[in-house]
């Protein structure tokens, strides 16, 4: 018997060492550099998620497919690619894109400068969105499929709201807010959209919409008019599309391949992924390093391993320690905060604005605003140093709002009860069991107010304007990128490059000096992750981010959750 169960644990550690010297085996063979043909054709596949945070990298090839290339991966790619003589052209194939307009708008100015290298850009179209079109009409020819669709037909906002349900399982939701916009829980409190809520998504519509008939008719080369009633013909077939003018050919990739070789003047041209060719760069160690800090989702109180991949969460301790890391590095010479955030806890957002003022003293910095940087993400971003943000970047939202649930009512539909007992005035404030008393609102509000004035004070420094400017502009309202503009609470307009530029200047670095962003946290690998002090927990609340923001006020409520006062966006904005 113990010969059997000294060969059963034998077998075991022997068959666990053959697995990791498989695993070992696979990924120092996928780690080789590719070779990158004279003859090649950059091959860029947007599917799905593009983030701004790069996921942990597993390089095995059954997971080559599920591997996400983040915005900072397609416009170094893009760079590089412009200035390689063994690239010849690029192939975009936007599917179902997942991303803001501001992300997307990166990815579409990334192509048009690559454009700028002479090289040509062709892309070829999958059923396509109204976003995949919008970053194909960056390129110099666009292909589909015989039978395919262009799903171009306007852009709509859909609000759900709750309360009619709340209300049939006895459930309330006691809302204390300051500003007038800042409505974050108007969903559980109302049937239908505010006045207030109503005039910015439609200004939120209108500046979406005219960038978007504006790309197309500069990418196709008609006028805003013409653009326009065609989208009110819309969703075509392929046909429809070739017929009028939206796409320039039907076929298959192949059909592209053979018009592209003709284009470049080659016999015969070499795909090659964009992810491979990012591969196969060496570092370049006389490049100037800037680094690039992502905050990207809802900022909440706490620790825990920034470099795990904590889907949808900037824990305020754990960022604060990769803010000192980038502070403490003598080699990198200056610093972009990328900002995707709709905010979240009030005191989490200014621990983190105390952290980036201690940096920028230290080094040059730029903030670059992505899709979002509302409420607890504009906080962060008055640092006093420049703010650039894309036209479609959803941003302001200075306000701030806290909220409770009043169970009651549910409690007794199911024959719960609760017998309460309390010292102090104020003990109650955050029970479920009955509503707010009118002096416990009054205390609310005071706390609310008073967070809302040292929120208006942070932006009012960092913004070099006295307060009375920046409350006009507050009130808890969303403002697109290009009103925030010229509300004087973005500096410039643009992306990565514009930021860069802004940067170099403010540093100092020559203009002929190559920089190279490196992104902070960097994308970890996999034995990193399987070594990392991660532990269950964390896990625990990557997976819980992912989960509630699948589901309807699902990203209000982790913060909520965690208690709190919030400056938070009132909505999330996903315009289709």
């Amino acid at each position: 018997m113990k010969k059997f169960l000294l060969g059963v644990v034998c077998g075991g550690v022997l068959a666990v060492l053959a697995g990791l010297v498989l695993i070992f085996a696979m990924v120092r063979l996928a780690d080789r550099k590719p070779a990158i043909a004279d003859n090649a054709v950059l091959v860029l596949r947007l599917d799905g998620e593009i983030p701004e945070r790069a996921p942990v990298d597993i390089p095995l090839p059954m997971f080559e497919d599920q591997a996400r290339s983040t915005v900072r991966d397609v416009w170094s790619t893009l760079k590089r690619a412009a200035d390689d003589s063994r690239i010849k052209a690029v192939i975009v194939v936007p599917r179902r894109v997942d991303a803001g307009w501001g992300k997307i708008q990166e990815i579409r100015d990334s192509l048009a400068g690559f454009r700028k290298s002479g090289k040509p850009v062709y892309a070829f179209l999958r059923f396509p969105s109204a976003k995949d079109y919008y970053i194909a009409t960056a390129a110099d020819r666009i292909y589909a499929g015989p039978e395919d669709h262009l799903d171009l037909k306007g852009m709509r906002v859909e609000a759900m709201y709750l309360r009619g349900s709340l209300d049939k399982i006895g459930v309330s939701m006691e809302v204390v807010h300051a500003g007038k916009y800042k409505d974050a829980y108007d969903m559980f409190t109302r049937t239908s959209m505010s006045p207030e809520t109503r005039e910015v998504m439609n200004q939120v519509l209108d500046t979406l919409y005219s960038n978007l008939v504006g790309a197309i008719a500069a990418g196709r080369k008609k006028d805003a008019a013409a653009v326009r009633e065609l989208i009110d013909r819309g969703p075509f077939v392929a046909s429809e599309a070739l017929k009028a003018g939206l796409i320039d050919k039907l076929g298959y990739e192949d059909d592209l391949i053979a018009d592209l070789q003709g284009a470049v003047k080659q016999t015969s041209v070499k795909k090659v992924d964009a992810r491979e060719y990012l591969r196969s760069i060496p570092p370049d160690p006389s490049r100037t390093r800037i680094a690039l800090v992502v905050a990207e989702g809802t900022i909440l109180q706490g620790g825990g391993d920034d470099g795990f991949g904590s889907s949808g969460m900037v824990r305020s301790a754990a960022f604060a320690k990769l803010l000192r890391s980038v502070k403490s590095d003598s080699t990198v010479k200056g610093v972009i905060v990328r900002i995707d955030s709709p905010g979240g806890d009030a005191i989490a957002s200014d621990d983190i604005l105390h952290e980036m003022k201690e940096l920028s003293k230290a080094k040059p910095m730029v903030i670059s605003m992505s899709d979002v940087a509302a409420s607890g993400g504009y906080f962060m971003a008055v640092t006093g140093d420049p703010i650039v943000a894309y036209p479609g970047t959803i941003t302001g939202s200075i306000g701030v709002i806290t909220a409770k649930p009043n169970l009651k009512g549910l409690y007794d539909k199911l024959g719960v009860s609760k017998d309460v007992l309390m010292r102090g005035r104020f003990a109650g404030l955050d029970s479920d069991y009955k509503p707010l008393s009118p002096e416990e609102k009054a205390k609310l509000e005071e706390s609310i107010e008073s967070t809302y004035r040292g929120f208006l004070n942070r932006v009012a420094t960092g913004r070099r304007k006295p307060q009375d400017q920046i409350e006009p502009l507050a009130q808890g309202r969303v403002w697109m990128g290009v009103q925030a503009k010229t509300n004087g609470l973005v500096d410039q307009l643009g992306g990565l490059d514009t930021a860069i530029e802004v940067l170099r200047q403010k540093a100092k670095i020559p203009a002929e000096k190559k920089l190279a962003l490196v992104p902070y946290p960097p994308r970890r690998s996999l034995f990193e992750l399987l070594l990392s002090k991660a532990d269950d927990t964390a896990m625990t609340e990557a997976k819980i981010g992912d989960l509630l923001a699948k589901v309807p006020g699902g990203r209000w409520l982790r913060p909520a959750l965690e208690g709190g006062t919030l400056a938070l966006m009132p909505y999330y904005i996903e315009v289709k």
